[in-house]
């Protein structure tokens, strides 16, 4: 399977476990504790010259736990960020949602609101040019419910989540599109 992408496409990434490692039980709340995943900088920087868009789309409950502030959080996105940018890639924008599970919120995935407002941001997405990169169900369901083409990532087998495809770490996407 093969997607065919152009500068159409939008490419969705989710963060922890996507671009950068996760801290089991814990949160990244400072730029020292963000740890890339090998290869994914490169890895972006060579989507920026095939997508015409890419975003990255993150739950950040950490906030709403009170145990980081937003400005830790733009700290660490803009290390993040710079990183990339110094390799070439460009990400035009970063949401996250800062509200607890338990609050339900529309901004939180697998709810649709970071999606929607990224395309209100740029008009020209169109969610079924797209591709929703994520290691966990509710990011699969974020992009299934915005008629997204899915892609999980992980160590393991696939496990119950519908996605389009899965691969070990997000630098597999190359293998997966055409241009």
């Amino acid at each position: 399977m093969k997607w065919k992408v152009s500068k159409e496409w939008t490419l969705f990434l989710d963060r922890d476990g996507v671009i950068n490692k996760r801290i089991p039980d814990s949160y990244v709340q400072f730029p020292n504790e963000f740890i890339f995943i090998k290869n994914v900088v490169d890895t972006i920087a060579k989507c920026s010259g095939i997508f015409g868009t890419i975003v990255v789309v993150t739950n950040q409950q950490g906030i709403g736990k009170g145990l980081m502030t937003e400005r830790n959080l733009e700290e660490v996105h803009r290390y993040m960020l710079n990183k990339i940018e110094d390799a070439g890639g460009k990400i035009a924008k970063v949401y996250f949602a800062p509200q607890m599970v338990r609050e339900n919120s529309p901004m939180r995935k697998p709810n649709i609101g970071m999606g929607l407002q990224a395309q209100k941001d740029f008009p020209m997405i169109d969610f079924s040019k797209a591709i929703m990169i994520g290691d966990s169900n509710s990011d699969i369901e974020f992009g299934k419910n915005l008629g997204m083409k899915t892609v999980k990532v992980g160590r393991g087998r696939p496990d119950s989540s519908n996605a389009d495809a899965f691969l070990l770490t997000m630098n597999g996407i190359l293998k997966l599109i055409e241009v």
